[in-house]
């Protein structure tokens, strides 16, 4: 018997963000399955999948006539329900004709897409990532096709000690890996809540702070299941109450993180960076936008190396220190939710 997928299916993933979706068709692979998407001529989006029913050509070969794929190799049409339309040289349709369509959600710049049993998929389960469009915070973000397991790039955010070795010239110092954090977990999430008291900020944080002097910094990292994770960080002046609440003195940000698996080894990596000041100021996004490019482009070749290496050494044991607790129970309530799945009494959708 096939071992279960690493993933969970009953979830919504990220399949795109809301820019690349359009009147053009666009294959992804999303938790195995290749879909394609496109959107409709009133605008709403659509997943299929990515199989003509006939002869299983990839329907993102072919193209849109109205809000019907057409294939690109006998001309056969499926609506945006996976319905097939039309079929070559002949009236009657066979009723066993149609793709698998996927349940969709358009929310907070995302096209969001449910791969399991179309049943479960309730629009309320989609993660909260609302600063990646709400008008109090400005940003931007961007995508990554990462050749990894999806949970390395989770357990990467839960631990933020890396910070201070492989981002030493932007937000790591020695106080990241140093300060004391605390962890607390629910059913589908695991928070790493760390304050570094009275520090000189590293060099992004000295030019985001705009003016000398000792801060207090925050990292709050909040995973929630299956693979989302939003990290509220920023400084503010030392001694003006920020671990108290009062952040009037300082800068704040949310780095947004949804990772959807491909397949079992890669991933697509979905992030933006929010924040809460010089909200009008298109120089100040795209700055940053940059600097923050560049620090998951250091990421992605960490955790691309690890991938490999792992493949090199199956079987290798991990062992785990203290640091990695957030990322220990976020593989917990990923665990959890796949052995769920794949319970004899479960009916999820393969």
């Amino acid at each position: 018997m096939d071992a279960p997928p690493a993933f969970p299916l009953n979830a919504w993933y990220a399949a795109a963000w809301d820019h690349e979706v359009g009147r053009e068709l666009l294959p992804r692979t999303i938790c195995g399955r290749k879909l394609v998407l496109y959107r409709t001529t009133e605008g709403g989006a659509v997943a299929l999948l990515d199989a003509c029913w006939h002869r299983l050509l990839p329907l993102s070969m072919g193209r849109l006539r109205g809000d019907e794929v057409q294939c690109a190799y006998h001309g056969l049409r499926f609506d945006a329900r996976g319905r097939c339309t039309h079929m070559p040289s002949q009236e009657t349709i066979n009723p066993a004709a149609r793709v698998r369509s996927f349940p969709v959600v358009e929310r907070h710049r995302f096209i969001w897409v449910w791969p399991g049993d179309p049943a479960l998929a309730d629009p309320a389960l989609v993660p909260d990532l609302h600063w990646n469009d709400d008008p109090a915070w400005a940003g931007d973000g961007g995508l990554i096709h990462a050749r990894c397991d999806y949970r390395l790039l989770v357990d990467n955010l839960m631990d933020l000690t890396h910070e201070t070795f492989i981002h030493a010239d932007s937000i790591g110092d020695d106080h990241v890996a140093e300060a004391p954090f605390e962890v607390t977990h629910g059913e589908r999430t695991a928070t790493v809540t760390r304050w570094m008291i009275d520090i000189e900020p590293p060099p992004f944080w000295r030019q985001q702070f705009g003016r000398p002097g000792r801060v207090d910094r925050w990292q709050i990292i909040r995973f929630e299941a299956p693979c989302t994770v939003a990290i509220d960080v920023g400084v503010a002046a030392t001694g003006t109450g920020a671990p108290q609440g009062d952040r009037g003195q300082g800068v704040s940000m949310v780095v947004i993180n949804t990772i959807t698996p491909a397949t079992d080894g890669t991933c697509h990596y979905f992030w933006a960076n929010a924040r809460d000041y010089r909200l009008h100021e298109q120089l100040v996004t795209t700055q940053i936008k940059q600097g923050v490019a560049r620090i998951f482009a250091q990421d992605e070749a960490i955790v691309e190396a690890q991938q490999r290496a792992i493949e090199e050494n199956p079987g290798h044991v991990f062992y785990n220190l203290n640091i990695d607790a957030g990322s220990m129970w976020a593989r917990r309530i990923i665990d959890r939710m796949v052995a769920a799945e794949h319970a004899p009494h479960s009916m999820a959708a393969e």
